[in-house]
């Protein structure tokens, strides 16, 4: 594995601060709250590519589980919404593997956030499920659809156009 560069570090370093930035950003919304969360991790992957994308990803994680508050709301970990953190990994990792696969497709990147958002919806929609079992309360599939995705559909593809148009920009002048 080759090695981090200083500037590669501060990259990292600087796309984990503005997770944690937009993790604040926080409507309460239910038992999930809407964020801007999804937006700097489609972001990081964009501009900074698999490797130090994830590498954002996993440092914002890391916080939050050795008790930063750092998600959202400045809050330490969430038992319920958790696996939507976890989905993040993924989330950025075919983000930035679309388009690194197909780098002459426009829509290979908005087509990566997609499937990632795709993912992270999975993973933390099936941990919820879990986590809600575990405590007792049984919840059908289209209460938790109703719940934990539906109302952050919109939401999402718009975070996504926005990052998307400004990795566009940006592009240039983080690679």
């Amino acid at each position: 594995m080759n090695r981090l560069n200083p500037k590669d570090v501060a990259l990292v370093g600087l796309f984990a601060a503005l997770i944690v930035i937009c993790a604040w950003i926080s409507i309460p919304l239910g038992p999930v709250p809407v964020t801007l969360q999804t937006f700097a991790v489609f972001l990081a992957a964009a501009l900074l590519g698999s490797k130090r994308g994830t590498l954002a990803v996993g440092v914002y994680i890391l916080l939050g589980v050795v008790g930063l508050p750092v998600f959202s709301g400045f809050k330490g970990l969430n038992p319920l919404t958790f696996g939507y953190v976890l989905g993040f990994l993924p989330l950025g990792m075919l983000t930035a593997a679309a388009e690194k696969l197909f780098p002459k497709r426009k829509l290979a990147l908005p087509l990566g956030m997609a499937t990632g958002l795709l993912v992270c919806y999975l993973i933390g929609t099936v941990w919820f499920y879990y986590v809600m079992h575990f405590r007792g309360t049984e919840y059908g599939f289209g209460k938790i659809l109703s719940l934990c995705v539906v109302p952050f559909i919109l939401p999402d593809l718009v975070k996504m156009g926005l990052a998307w148009f400004l990795a566009q920009k940006l592009g240039k002048y983080v690679k």
